[in-house]
């Protein structure tokens, strides 16, 4: 196994374990997938995937580290779409975002929430790519609101947090129709009742 950066190499073949790992955890669940299936799917033996991984966990590393890599770029390509944006379109940008890709890639909602359902142990390797990931939104909400203007970003930014999330998890169970416009809708209404500094 050739880690980088704590991270595997991707040879063809990994790279084939990693996207037949990526459909199969997130359709069925990561504790409900098995190894076998995987290599399986992958057109690969078992023992090629454990050379290459060592072990499941890293597997699951890299099917959550890539699918975060992806959001990433995806956000920062519809923010950078943005005219001249004020700091609040750009906020509202990213529940628009979200909308688009869980239509894309989500419809079972958030990966890393649903990972985090099976993942509980910060021990596991791959809660920290969870934890991370989460972090990260709170961080650029923080650094949106800052740039509007809100006179108590640190607060605000986790009222958006919490409103994102919650369109993420009723996107996901399918609670009622558009939970990222009526997420947008509140998130325009917050930002409209914050004091400036």
């Amino acid at each position: 196994m050739e880690l980088t950066g704590g991270r595997v190499r991707m040879t063809p073949g990994a790279r084939r374990v990693v996207e037949a790992a990526e459909r199969l955890f997130y359709a069925h669940g990561i504790h409900a997938v098995g190894v076998d299936l995987i290599a399986a799917e992958a057109g690969v033996t078992k023992k090629t995937l454990y050379d290459r991984f060592g072990s499941k966990e890293q597997i699951v590393v890299e099917y959550l580290a890539g699918r975060d890599e992806r959001w990433r770029a995806f956000l920062a390509e519809r923010l950078e779409r943005l005219e001249r944006p004020a700091a609040e379109a750009r906020v509202l940008a990213v529940f628009d975002a979200s909308r688009e890709w869980s239509g894309e890639f989500g419809a079972k909602g958030c990966a890393m929430v649903n990972a985090h359902a099976e993942i509980s142990d910060p021990g596991h390797p791959a809660y920290a790519v969870i934890a991370a990931q989460k972090t990260w939104m709170l961080e650029l909400f923080t650094g949106l609101v800052r740039e509007a203007g809100a006179e108590d970003a640190d607060s605000t930014a986790r009222a958006l947090m919490l409103l994102h999330e919650g369109a993420l998890v009723a996107h996901g169970l399918g609670m009622f129709p558009d939970p990222f416009a009526a997420a947008r809708d509140q998130a325009r209404a917050l930002l409209g009742g914050v004091r400036r500094s």
